[in-house]
């Protein structure tokens, strides 16, 4: 992570804590840097419904990709203490984005501060059991938490009656098995309880039934990560952390570019910085001799924009405005070296095998425009190609799939088609371009 401005806990709340060295920060050294302040305020001084509002009034979104109220989805959940009600709290760290990496630097360097996280929504939503289901790929993460875990256990941060509050918790790591429709919250929850990774229906919504029929909540990794600093500055703080430009969104988020950018990395900016100044100024612009041809805004599945877009603020609405999805704020550069076609087809033969099959639209669909991309990359394709594909992007659209993997998987698609539609036309095979030439037919 570059460090580009000096780092302070007012505004840096989720790296500065950060050692030089890149090398986890343990227990006694995040607890020296005022660690579990936010966890002792909440469990000793605070009742789960003050800290629902609290939450709400700070704006927190999800920074999952959808950008859903967290103080929304805490207040979801029965309030009742009974037995039969038990809840858990689910952490969401199958982080399968293509170019995206931002959890797995807060788990690598930052586990306790996870760990404080879960515990104060543990406490709020009354979960006396928390899981971290972890992307099977990320080792180094899961060696760092399970000794995270095992320290917060033994300073009884975990465990029973933590810091003699009477509220117990037990936070267990699970390790996936790779699957990009893990980060779908209800796959991920079937996945946990050892159960084809398919979505479920909606409604009943996980805060209603859940693990094991029981109310749970999802929550991503920066999620949590943001709430301890909420409770320790409060809201007011958390409300002027912005950029010179106006976001009507809240507080911090790790944002970066990759792709042949000078400097690829991430970085933990306010909301409302340009696209621009995170290329130029953080990520060192595109290499020379290299121009910017189009970027993606948040991941794979969030929409091409072009060079005209560098300077939309970086934040839920504005990037939504300009035609795409802030999702992950982890930017990928594409140049001008790099043909569209190629790209898109690569693109979406990821998402046609990650496809978990259940629904038709997705399962049929994305292989459908893997094999009209191939022909048009290989310039084999025929006229009627393009419309076909257009016609899939609404059929894959929002609302006639079971979940959001097939309209995030045609995103960058409609996107590249709408704004390099000639490259598409140049696959077209050359005996059916030419057929243009013909300008009537002779009788014999």
């Amino acid at each position: 992570m570059r460090n580009i401005i000096n780092k302070s806990p007012e505004t840096h709340p989720l790296t500065w804590r950060v050692r030089n060295d890149h090398n986890p920060v343990w227990i006694n050294e995040y607890k020296s840097k005022n660690g579990y302040f936010g966890a002792s305020k909440a469990l000793h001084y605070m009742e789960p419904k003050e800290i629902i509002n609290l939450i709400k009034d700070s704006c927190l979104k999800g920074r999952g990709g959808a950008g859903f109220s967290t103080g929304i989805k805490w207040s979801m959940m029965p309030k009742d203490n009974e037995s039969r009600h038990i809840h858990y709290l689910l952490c969401n760290a199958d982080e399968m984005e293509p170019g995206t990496y931002k959890d797995r630097f807060l788990m690598e360097q930052l586990p306790h501060l996870l760990i404080e996280g879960m515990l104060i929504a543990a406490f709020t939503i009354k979960a006396s059991r928390g899981y971290i289901f972890l992307r099977g790929e990320y080792i180094n993460a899961a060696e760092t938490l399970r000794r995270a875990i095992k320290e917060a256990n033994t300073a009884g941060l975990l465990g029973k009656n933590i810091l003699g509050s009477g509220f117990n918790l037990d936070i267990f790591l699970h390790t996936g098995a790779g699957r990009y429709i893990c980060g779908e919250e209800t796959a991920l929850i079937n996945s946990l309880e050892g159960r084809r990774a398919t979505p479920r229906s909606k409604p009943p919504f996980p805060a209603s039934i859940g693990v094991w029929g029981k109310p749970t909540c999802v929550n991503n990794v920066e999620t949590l990560c943001n709430v301890p600093a909420i409770l320790e500055y409060g809201v007011k703080w958390y409300k002027s952390i912005k950029a010179k430009n106006a976001s009507k969104d809240t507080g911090t988020k790790l944002m970066g570019f990759s792709g042949r950018v000078k400097n690829p990395g991430l970085w933990e900016l306010p909301f409302g910085i340009t696209a621009r100044e995170l290329l130029e100024d953080y990520a060192g612009g595109l290499v020379d001799g290299l121009k910017l041809k189009a970027w993606l805004p948040g991941g794979a599945s969030t929409g091409f924009l072009t060079e005209n877009h560098l300077d939309v603020p970086m934040d839920f609405e504005n990037i939504s405005q300009a035609g795409s999805r802030l999702g992950t704020a982890l930017a990928i550069a594409v140049d001008n070296t790099i043909n569209m076609v190629a790209l898109t087809r690569n693109l979406e033969e990821f998402f046609s095998r990650e496809s978990c099959g259940w629904c038709t639209p997705c399962r049929d669909g994305l292989p459908w425009s893997v094999k009209l991309l191939s022909a048009l990359d290989n310039r084999k394709g025929q006229p009627g190609d393009i419309e076909i594909l257009e016609q899939l992007c609404s059929c894959l659209g929002p609302g006639k799939t079971f979940c959001a993997h097939a309209p995030g998987a045609i995103e960058p698609l409609q996107s590249a088609i709408k704004y390099f539609r000639v490259e598409f036309e140049a696959g077209i095979a050359d005996y059916f371009s030419n057929t243009s030439k013909i300008t009537c037919i002779h009788n014999n």
